[in-house]
């Protein structure tokens, strides 16, 4: 791009940014924008990324903003549906629903599945908010309100914003990540009055006796810590505790 005189320009306006000397971009925003046999490339850069990941939380908070109170239900996809955890999967979405909550879930399979099938069949709300992954994964057939994401962050919001509370199933790499995502949001006071409940007392176990021995032991966190989750393997304890202070 040149100037009148036919030199190049020392200095380029491009909305809010200033660019200069060797920084200087050939043509204009609108030439680029009209230009369609320019080149593509621009779709994959960083300043079209920040539109896309706006647009993905004005969809999701339009999706979800009436949805009433909800729970997240967390893990894992590799649940099989003739485990035992896949029927609890179901009882925990069934008594969700009954209790008047929306049931929010990753939308995939396993146990995701399990507690947007109960939360369906007891006549609630069944969300699913799927992520684009490299492997196909898929919206199960019991969600009535799906979204896919691009961004686990956006993603993640949603699951905090429009849930008052997280029921955490046996779970992955996945499930673990939501899981102390959740504890450092209440921990450093991010979201307040979001209870967590971890259901299998057995499957917990393990993670629960490294935070309280390594972790509070070592004086990484502090012994409150440990009450900002439950554990449990009752159902209706685990549906109680998690929607008490939502109800009242």
């Amino acid at each position: 791009m040149t100037d009148k005189s036919g030199r190049e320009p020392k200095e380029q306006r491009l909305g809010p940014v200033v660019r200069r000397r060797e920084h200087v971009q050939p043509g204009t925003t609108d030439q680029r924008l009209l230009d369609t046999a320019g080149p593509s490339d621009w779709v994959h850069q960083d300043p079209w990324r920040v539109m896309r990941i706006q647009s993905e939380f004005v969809e999701g908070f339009g999706a979800l903003t009436e949805l009433g109170p909800a729970i997240s239900v967390f893990g894992s996809a590799r649940t099989p549906k003739d485990a035992p955890e896949y029927d609890k999967g179901i009882r925990i979405g069934k008594a969700l629903a009954e209790a008047g909550f929306a049931v929010i879930t990753g939308g995939g399979p396993g146990a995701m599945e399990a507690a947007n099938k109960g939360a369906l069949e007891a006549g609630g709300t069944s969300v699913g908010l799927g992520i684009e992954l490299p492997f196909e994964q898929g919206m199960n057939p019991y969600v009535d309100i799906g979204i896919n994401f691009r961004y686990f962050f956006v993603r993640k919001t949603m699951f905090v914003k429009y849930a008052s509370g997280f029921v955490v199933l046996p779970g992955g790499l996945g499930t673990l990540d939501e899981l102390f995502e959740a504890l450092t949001l209440v921990q450093t006071q991010k979201v307040t009055r979001f209870p967590i409940v971890l259901y299998g007392t057995e499957y917990w176990k393990g993670l629960v006796d490294w935070v309280r021995g390594s972790v509070v032991g070592t004086g990484k966190a502090s012994e409150r810590d440990l009450e900002l989750f439950h554990v449990t393997d009752d159902i209706d304890e685990a549906v109680t505790l998690v929607t008490k202070e939502v109800g009242g």
